[in-house]
């Protein structure tokens, strides 16, 4: 059985998209995007958990909390990318990953399961 934990915060941005593909978004606009970030894992902790849910929220609101209300299309960390809402998702569960190998979501280090690549399944690691 595998056991999930969701945790949910929101995020509004302005930025431009490059390419025809983009039509009318290839200008300035704005953008708020609701941001699920989820949690699983096939064992329970000792205390009957899958990530402290508390530190996630506050981990996922202090992740978000750094993009909201900027201009995407100024930020170093995104400098040369379209900032597609794939590209912000890959970005935030980066973010998110590393908080939990760095032991910050609690002990779920080493229980929790990852896709790096959300359009690779065979491409997971264990956090």
């Amino acid at each position: 059985m595998t056991f999930t934990v969701t945790v949910r915060d929101h995020m509004m941005v302005a930025h431009s998209l490059a390419g025809e593909v983009f039509g009318p978004a290839q200008r300035l606009h704005g953008a708020t995007f609701i941001v699920d970030a989820s949690f699983g894992a096939s064992t329970l902790s000792d205390d009957g958990i899958v990530v402290d849910i508390g530190l996630a929220t506050a981990a996922l609101r202090e992740i978000t909390g750094a993009l909201t209300y900027r201009n995407l299309d100024d930020e170093a960390a995104f400098e040369g990318m379209n900032t597609t809402t794939e590209q912000l998702c890959r970005s935030i569960a980066d973010r998110i990953a590393e908080r939990v190998v760095l032991g910050e979501l609690g002990d779920a280090a080493g229980r929790l399961e990852t896709k790096t690549r959300p359009t690779n399944a065979e491409n997971k690691r264990t956090l």
